[in-house]
């Protein structure tokens, strides 16, 4: 390669990465990085759950799926569940999740309750604490893989609750608000 395109070549690979390393650099390690992978699906669902009009929380595409309520609700569950975990709560003391035939306004209080107890989960996760294992039913599983699992399944949700409203004509807010 010559060495004018060698320049330039490097010029476009580094330049995206200059320009970041100019900005604030994310700080490392597991926690933040976890932090941030959940903040931002947080964010996301919560305003599907708002964006969607509560006529809509009992729409399914087909016949053989779930309505965009039970999205909600499972979201809450398995978030009561691994953030009740993270955070010592018993599993008597684990918040109850509503109904899927439960007005709008309970489902999304129930689900900022779940998102306030995962707050304070993902709030204590440190470098130090990350692979302390923690009772999961009949098995143990770390700090980290709870947080994160929670992460990748929160994910799933929201692709799903995000489809459900493009079909619907509701912009997801994960492309209306860049």
């Amino acid at each position: 390669m010559r060495p004018t395109l060698l320049a330039a070549a490097a010029v476009c690979v580094l330049a995206p990465s200059m320009a970041s390393a100019q900005s604030a650099p994310p700080t490392p390690g597991v926690g933040p990085e976890v932090n941030r992978s959940y903040t931002g699906l947080k964010d996301n669902i919560l305003k599907s759950a708002d964006k969607m009009p509560a006529d809509l929380y009992s729409y399914k595409p087909t016949p053989d799926i779930r309505v965009f309520a039970r999205i909600l609700t499972h979201v809450i569950e398995a978030q009561v569940r691994s953030c009740g975990i993270v955070n010592g709560t018993p599993t008597a003391e684990m918040a109850k999740t509503p109904a899927e035939t439960a007005p709008k306004p309970e489902i999304v209080a129930a689900l900022k309750a779940s998102f306030d107890a995962c707050d304070k989960a993902y709030a204590s996760i440190t470098d130090a604490n990350a692979l302390d294992l923690l009772s999961a039913g009949p098995v143990k599983r770390t700090r980290v893989s709870l947080l994160w699992g929670n992460v990748s399944h929160d994910n799933e949700q929201y692709a799903q609750l995000a489809t459900y409203m493009r079909l619907k004509g509701i912009t997801p807010p994960s492309a209306s608000e860049k």
